[in-house]
């Protein structure tokens, strides 16, 4: 098989440059990435997004989704040259499950404490609302283990959800007829790891990696991050 194009999918709160270091590590090692940004609307209309991205590329594709990006690759990964998913600290929703029903069987994390609720406007329609990290609380709660300099603006760049992404079932779980692989964060303040765990013994991942990190784990530890990618494309052969 040709050696897949490996699609980055960043999560709520975040951006593309979230996975700035594995970026770097995966073009030093020749592979062809692709690292759009999420437009962090809702579910559906993310995940249609990201498999726009899928399809207008050659040949077979590897997606990697963190956090909120895993419950997107769990959709867009439907798509036919989608080879494998690698989740990292991300939720693998059920057909049928919400990013709030998967969550809600668990307690909550230092997140939910932590959480900005902001009315935006929708042309022609009620307003919707965005939600975003309390800016003091980011660096501690979601950044932990980045460099301060760094997580401090990481807080004041985020991308917010809509909280309309919170409630949307996911219409398919890719991972039913995809290989996958997943990283815990054991150490995660931002996800229960638990949430993660579960979602993966569920979905049957192929290998499941815990690393002592906290949630922007490809941030703190992209080494470890970028192996579980390109070990999933050598086993993909």
């Amino acid at each position: 098989m040709t050696s897949p194009t490996i699609v980055l999918v960043h999560g709520a709160f975040a951006d593309a440059a979230s996975f700035a270091p594995v970026t770097r590590m995966l073009l030093d090692r020749g592979f062809r990435v692709v690292v759009p940004a999420v437009p962090n609307r809702s579910l559906l209309g993310d995940s249609a997004y990201i498999r726009s991205v899928v399809e207008e590329i050659d040949g077979p594709v590897l997606l990697a989704g963190h956090s909120y990006g895993g419950a997107v690759i769990t959709v867009a990964g439907a798509a036919e040259n989608v080879v494998g998913l690698v989740y990292i600290s991300g939720y693998a929703l059920d057909e049928g499950e919400s990013l709030g029903q998967l969550q809600g069987g668990f307690p909550d994390s230092d997140l939910a404490s932590n959480l900005i609720y902001t009315p935006f406007p929708i042309e022609g329609a009620e307003p919707g609302t965005d939600v975003s990290v309390n800016v003091d609380a980011f660096p501690d709660i979601f950044a932990a283990g980045v460099d301060r300099d760094v997580a401090e603006v990481l807080a004041v760049s985020q991308r917010p959800l809509a909280a309309l992404a919170f409630g949307e079932p996911a219409p398919v779980a890719a991972w039913k007829t995809k290989p996958g692989w997943g990283i815990v964060s054991s150490a995660d303040r931002t996800i229960n790891p638990d949430v993660e765990r579960f979602g993966y013994q569920r979905a049957g991942l192929r290998g499941v990696i815990e690393i002592d990190a906290p949630h922007l784990v490809m941030r703190s530890h992209p080494a470890e991050v970028t192996a579980v990618i390109t070990d999933a494309i050598a086993e993909l052969g």
